[in-house]
This record gives C-alpha cells, sequence and structure tokens, in this order.
C-alpha cells in the first residue's frame, strides 16, 4: 500500500504495508536526504551550506523519527561535490569571471589576473589597505598553494584602533619573479587608487623576509617605503648560509 507524506508542502510516497519501525527509519531517511539534496541544489554557493543546522531544523520538522548525522554525511559530500566546479588542473583553467568571485554583497573581489598572477581583494579589504598602511606586511606560504601554481601570498595590515591584524589582499603566484611581486604591488596600489579618488598610497614600512625579489619589487612600486626584514627569516637565512659553508668545508676535509 502505498500512502503519501507531506514535507514542507511537498508530497513524497512510501510503501507502508507493513508497520515496522525499519520501514519507518528507512523513510525518515530518505526523506532527510532527499530535504537536504534539494537545499544544496537550490544554493548558489553549496560550500556556503551550514549543513549540520539544515540537518537539524529538518530533524525538528520530522518529529521523532529521523537518522543519525553520520548516517548521511557521505551522501552530503557527494551531492556538495556534484555541485562544486571541477577541479583545476593548470593556471590557465582559472577563470577570468566567476559567480565565486562575489562576496555576500554581490562585490567583485578578483581584481587582477594573468598568465602568472591572480589577485584577491574585497572593497573592504582594499579600504583596509588603504586606511591602515603606516606599516605592510607580506609574505608568501607554499602549503596551502593549488598543485598548479608556487605560492600564495599574502598582505596584511595593523588596525590599532582594533589591536588587530587583517588580511589585505591575498594572490597565487606561478613563481617568485620580482616581475610578479612587480606587477602584484602595482595592481594593489592602483586599487586602493581607485577606491580613494587617486590620492596616493604609500605605505611607511613594507616588512618581509629576505626575497630581493620582493623588496626591490616594493620599493619600485613604492620608492619612498621603508623595508624592514624579518629577523626570523634573517637568522633561518644566515643558519642556511653557514650550513652550506660548514658543508664544504667538511667536505674539503673528508676528501683530501
Amino acid at each position: 500500500m502505498e500512502e503519501n507524506l507531506i514535507i514542507d508542502k511537498e508530497i513524497l510516497k512510501y510503501n507502508s504495508s507493513y508497520n515496522h519501525p525499519e520501514n519507518e527509519y528507512d523513510v525518515s531517511l530518505s526523506i532527510m536526504k532527499h530535504k537536504i539534496k534539494d537545499g544544496i541544489e537550490k544554493s548558489s554557493i553549496p560550500f556556503g551550506i551550514k549543513i549540520k543546522p539544515l540537518y537539524n531544523k529538518i530533524s525538528k520538522e520530522m518529529g521523532l523519527i529521523y537518522p543519525e548525522y553520520n548516517s548521511i554525511k557521505s551522501q552530503i559530500s557527494r551531492n556538495l561535490n556534484k555541485k562544486l566546479p571541477s577541479n583545476l588542473t593548470t593556471f590557465a583553467e582559472i577563470p577570468s569571471e566567476s559567480e565565486y568571485y562575489k562576496t555576500k554583497r554581490g562585490e567583485n573581489f578578483m581584481i587582477f589576473k594573468n598568465s602568472n598572477l591572480i589577485i584577491f581583494q574585497s572593497p573592504f579589504q582594499a579600504k583596509l589597505f588603504r586606511e591602515y598602511n603606516d606599516d605592510i606586511f607580506v609574505d608568501g606560504t607554499f602549503f596551502i598553494a593549488p598543485k598548479f601554481s608556487y605560492q600564495v601570498f599574502i598582505t596584511r595590515t595593523y588596525a590599532k584602533e582594533l589591536e588587530s591584524f587583517y588580511t589585505t589582499s591575498f594572490a597565487i603566484l606561478k613563481n617568485k619573479e620580482q616581475e610578479a611581486y612587480k606587477m602584484l604591488f602595482e595592481k594593489l596600489k592602483k586599487n586602493a587608487n581607485t577606491c580613494n579618488n587617486n590620492i596616493r598610497i604609500e605605505p611607511k614600512n613594507l616588512h618581509c623576509d629576505f626575497e630581493r625579489a620582493i623588496s626591490n619589487a616594493a620599493k619600485t612600486i613604492f620608492p619612498n617605503t621603508n623595508i624592514k626584514y624579518c629577523i626570523w627569516h634573517y637568522k633561518k637565512s644566515l643558519e642556511i648560509k653557514k650550513n652550506k659553508l660548514c658543508y664544504n668545508e667538511l667536505f674539503q676535509i673528508y676528501h683530501l
């Protein structure tokens, strides 16, 4: 015997020939999967969905019998993966336009892209970059960089009133060449100026590690900026240099 089950004005059919608890559980499991799948498919940004709160909401609507969260996690992952864009394998595959380049306010935050560099900076980040530019902190990280790129490069600033650091931009670079850094700083400066009626942006200090390509590029775009090198990176550079010198010396002695 088929009966209709109504959830949120939607009619689902199920077999109620045997009024066993396991049958009711199977029905509740199907309903839960259906509702969550429907929520994912209707969302324009599926990875922004908070699945657990959605699960809790549907569970309350269903009443006493509903599946445990762990029993549907794999199904949720499959539904999400179907909605997400396919994984990129090359830098060239990064799209120039995408719905994922929009903030919740509909503002575009991808400000530049070429064959070696893509820069992300929201209007709010540009405002922070512009208004708190006494000290700009920059650094590259390699551990979270996509496989087809070389590094993720981040700029940060310190807001004294809030006593906090804020990320003011992040970029994906295909290399660590001076021209790439130069283009990065040039586009950040241009974007900040554009958002501020072309008032000149000139950081007092730029803090970076001991990478000449970064400091040379920064001085080209911000000629009056003081470069302050990170002490930790300085010590690390000295240690690497020392190890190379000691290794060469020991190698020569060993092979006499």
